[in-house]
């Protein structure tokens, strides 16, 4: 089913899922399996380009949630800022391999696992 839906979201990589419980436990995660392949290149010391944002995002609204259920609002305005620099460094041209291949952008910057993490990064420090 989740390649299925997947085709909306254009990767994947960029799906996430909540599941809640009868009780109200909460559970935040990317919906598509591991990445085995580029784990192994990973270990093996090769440079990777392998999708996070589903990940990311896995992780902002997990954040979130804690953030409401805690009455942190500062830790659920981190998670939306987090989601925002992902999607506004995607925006900006800088991306993975995948969504590069799909994209309408002109002028991409293709980049490996580490560096679109650190261009992300560089995005959020600005909104803090």
């Amino acid at each position: 089913m989740s390649d299925m839906v997947s085709s909306a979201f254009g990767s994947l990589a960029m799906m996430t899922s909540v599941l809640v419980s009868p009780s109200g436990v909460y559970e935040y995660e990317a919906a598509h399996g591991t990445v085995q392949r580029h784990y192994y290149k990973h270990l093996k010391g090769e440079e990777t380009s392998t999708n996070s944002v589903a990940t990311i995002f896995a992780w902002t609204g997990a954040l979130r949630k804690r953030g409401e259920l805690d009455g942190i609002p500062e830790l659920a305005d981190f998670a939306g800022k987090l989601e925002k620099a992902t999607l506004s460094t995607i925006e900006s041209g800088k991306m993975t391999k995948d969504l590069a291949l799909i994209t309408s952008l002109k002028d991409v910057t293709v980049l490996n696992s580490e560096n679109f993490i650190k261009e992300i990064r560089k995005t959020l420090e600005q909104s803090l």
